[in-house]
């Protein structure tokens, strides 16, 4: 089954995409890299050059013979091939040479790859006139804020939760509070909509409470976003205590879940005049995990 708003590429991009892909995920199991507190973090800017990719592709930037690689299905998949190409040659200079560090090596690279094409999306909006990036501040500034009060109130009351979780559970807080809001301000502000029936529902009851006038309906989202995300992270710490390599990449990939697409609407916010395209990676991103 297709989700909503998506479609799937040609067989001659989607055959050749998968089996990278497979092969990719198959080096990795024969490599076993370590997986850490901070592999989470490393994998950040990977997530923010999956979403600057797919806002370019909604700009019609790319040539037609690579658009495919970075559609709504595909660009998930082309990200994550080179994430883990990058991921197993850090691994491999990391066991040859002293004081280097795997998941640094991947942050950077990574980091690299998401402000180069930031950049370029950001001049391409310039010249078009579509830079407009009050709504993105806004939202980054509010999640950061509501993201920190929820761990911290984490912290206080579940301690050894918040301990064992660390940097990954922070990050996963945060994934969900920045698509939350995003998806808020898209709703609210912006014109945008929602296709995943569970989400339009929730933020259809919200437009039903006395306080719609006032603060609109995505709040309601936004509360239901962050709950769950600490209530994953608090059911993840027998996981963590058992099997750490696993616990920490299973919570890593349900911050990317929410991460990419918060990051995608953001960005799209920033560069783009269109924000419908908004909630089409929101659509797999709460089918797959939360929300």
């Amino acid at each position: 089954m297709v989700l909503a708003g998506a479609e799937l590429p040609p067989l001659l991009y989607a055959v050749p995409l998968v089996l990278a892909f497979l092969g990719v995920v198959a080096l990795l199991w024969a490599v076993h890299p370590p997986v850490t507190d901070w592999t989470a973090v490393a994998f950040v800017p990977w997530m923010l050059t999956g979403a600057i990719l797919h806002v370019l592709y909604v700009l019609d930037v790319y040539p037609a013979s690579i658009e495919p690689l970075f559609g709504t299905l595909t660009v998930y998949i082309t990200t994550a091939t080179a994430a883990g190409l990058v991921w197993i040659l850090m691994t491999f200079l990391a066991a040859v040479r002293q004081h280097f560090h795997a998941d640094r090596g991947l942050g950077t690279v990574g980091t690299g790859f998401g402000v180069t094409f930031v950049m370029f999306a950001i001049l391409t909006s310039v010249e078009s006139g579509t830079f407009t990036p009050f709504w993105s501040v806004i939202g980054a500034v509010i999640a950061a804020i509501v993201a920190a009060i929820a761990w911290v109130l984490l912290s206080l009351r579940y301690t050894e939760v918040a301990a064992k979780a660390g940097r990954t559970g922070a990050i996963v807080v945060f994934a969900h509070t920045l698509d939350g809001i995003t998806t808020a301000i898209g709703y609210d502000h912006l014109g945008g909509g929602e296709r995943v029936v569970l989400s339009k529902y929730i933020l259809q009851a919200g437009e039903q409470l006395p306080t719609y006038d006032a603060i609109g309906a995505g709040w309601l989202f936004v509360l239901v976003k962050v709950l769950l995300a600490l209530v994953v992270v608090a059911a993840f710490k027998e996981y963590i205590d058992e099997q750490p390599r696993h616990g920490r990449l299973a919570l890593t990939f349900v911050a990317a879940v929410g991460l990419g697409p918060g990051l995608h609407n953001l960005l799209l916010f920033m560069v783009s005049s269109d924000v419908t395209a908004a909630d089409v990676p929101l659509a797999i991103a709460h089918v797959a995990g939360v929300a």
